[in-house]
């Protein structure tokens, strides 16, 4: 009795199959198509980034010495721009004042969107488009044609003395940090309840059969699965409410109290404006921003990265 040894036959190799493209001789994408995106995108970055370093490189270099042998030439190098613009533009104070401004309107524009999110993405009613589109409404009318009736508006709220100096909220933190928050809620509220609708029922029937209030639902379930999405505006609202000047100089009549960024007007001269000593305190006032956003990084990337990926 013999035994048939089974014969393994060879399968065709599968010529079909696409695999990663491959990279010609010395490195090189054998695409032409991403070669030219690459170039593009490099000369667009440059064209972008080449005012901002020029600025930087220029507040290191003595006003007299650009002026004799111009902007593009080097030399005249010095740090005494940044002392003096931080004594001129008495950056000290004005950062206080945008600090005073900045943390408490981000804080609050978060919450109470964070709220309105929850309510909008957890519970279903009539009025859940309509809330939602008046929430938005704020960001389609430009500030300067609500200008005037807030002005008028903050004049005659009273304030108690202790909170404000003019005893209304005119020249005072107050009114700055009630207009960024009104003017940032919808767009906070629009994302996070687009963030928040991502997010499993199963895991609100499991806390609800647990006995889990709605507070609780909120505050122990969601907020901390929403960390992401709140990292990614807590850096855009840092950025956009620091850096805001119209309603500043609206509300704020008072020198000793408005933010950082009317300090580069103490640097401008009454005959000529020193532009290196500018382009310091223009560095001076970019800092905490940069700060924020570096500190916020990977959160903010995957802020961005999960919710380009839901839904």
């Amino acid at each position: 009795m013999s035994i048939e040894t089974p014969v393994t036959v060879p399968l065709p190799a599968d010529t079909t199959a696409a695999g990663p493209p491959k990279r010609a001789e010395g490195g090189v994408m054998s695409r032409p198509r991403g070669v030219v995106v690459t170039v593009i995108v490099a000369l667009l970055a440059l064209a972008w980034l080449f005012p901002l370093v020029w600025a930087v490189v220029n507040s290191f270099r003595e006003y007299e010495y650009t002026q004799a042998n111009g902007y593009l030439s080097f030399g005249g190098w010095t740090t005494a721009n940044y002392e003096q613009a931080w004594t001129q533009g008495n950056f000290g104070l004005h950062l206080r004042n945008s600090l005073l401004i900045t943390i408490p309107a981000v804080v609050l524009t978060l919450w109470l969107s964070s709220m309105v999110a929850f309510v909008l993405a957890r519970f279903s009613y009539r009025f859940n488009l309509t809330l939602l589109g008046i929430f938005l409404a704020a960001n389609l009318l430009p500030p300067q044609a609500l200008l005037i009736p807030v002005f008028r508006m903050f004049r005659e709220i009273p304030l108690p003395f202790f909170m404000s100096d003019s005893g209304s909220m005119l020249n005072s933190f107050w009114g700055l940090i009630l207009v960024n928050t009104a003017f940032q809620m919808g767009f906070c509220t629009f994302v996070l309840s687009n963030y928040m609708k991502t997010l499993p029922h199963e895991i609100y029937e499991s806390a609800e059969l647990d006995g889990a209030s709605v507070w609780r639902q909120y505050w122990q379930l969601t907020m901390p699965l929403v960390r992401p999405a709140l990292a990614a505006l807590a850096t855009l609202q840092v950025t956009w409410v620091y850096n805001e000047f119209f309603w500043a100089t609206v509300l704020i009549q008072q020198g000793d109290k408005l933010p950082v960024t009317s300090a580069l007007n103490n640097l401008r001269g009454q005959f000529f404006t020193d532009t290196n000593l500018v382009a310091a305190g223009s560095v001076i006032v970019a800092l905490p921003v940069l700060v924020v956003f570096f500190a916020l990084q990977k959160q903010f990337v995957s802020g961005l990265t999960l919710g380009s990926t839901k839904g």
